[in-house]
């Protein structure tokens, strides 16, 4: 994974509320432990409404997508976020995220950065009215940019510092080897199983 500090993109406005990990990764579609092939099912369900956003030439190479409140509730899948990536997105803005989503998402590198609701519907405004509107989302300053609109936003510490420094949780990890293999010595050793059998009454 590497370093993100910032991204600036244009946006696509998903209307919607309640939009959970089936609706964005359909079940029927997801191997089981690839992360490839991904970019064609993302929404797949919404897909044939021709007014759908994801098919609206005007929303076409965004990378940031604004969407309702509780986005990414339902199952732990993980290629929820491998869907939105592969079909180039890089920040999910929304009021409020599903819990293991918006985890699966900052260890994956997908920003998810919570924002007011009444900012959100103001951006779902202008993005309609300029489809070429950028809006930067900054990790170092912690911030959405966009306009004359400055919007602090609050993320996990760790999560933040992982995608600062381009590192993932099994990397994090490994640098501790040293410290966990000298824990490892130096703990206790608990009490040796039997190999007995054991004699149940007749």
């Amino acid at each position: 994974m590497f370093p993100i500090t910032a991204h600036t993109g244009t946006a696509m406005p998903l209307r919607r509320s309640d939009v959970d990990t089936d609706q964005i990764s359909p079940a029927r579609f997801v191997p089981y432990y690839a992360r490839g092939g991904y970019t064609n099912i993302l929404f797949a369900d919404w897909r044939d409404d021709p007014g759908f956003v994801l098919n609206k030439p005007e929303h076409q190479g965004a990378t940031v997508l604004v969407a309702g409140a509780d986005f990414g509730t339902g199952s732990s899948r993980e290629s929820a976020v491998w869907a939105l990536q592969s079909s180039g997105f890089r920040a999910v803005l929304a009021p409020r995220f599903g819990d293991i989503f918006c985890g699966n998402a900052l260890t994956r590198g997908l920003l998810a950065v919570a924002l007011p609701d009444d900012e959100i519907r103001a951006l779902w405004d202008l993005v309609e009215a300029d489809p070429w509107l950028e809006i930067t989302v900054d990790l170092v300053a912690r911030e959405v940019r966009h306009s004359d609109r400055v919007l602090p936003f609050d993320i996990d510490p760790a999560a933040r510092a992982r995608l600062l420094h381009g590192v993932d949780l099994i990397t994090e990890t490994l640098r501790r080897e040293a410290d966990i293999a000298g824990f490892e010595r130096s703990r206790p050793s608990g009490p040796s199983l039997t190999t007995e059998p054991v004699e149940t009454p007749a």
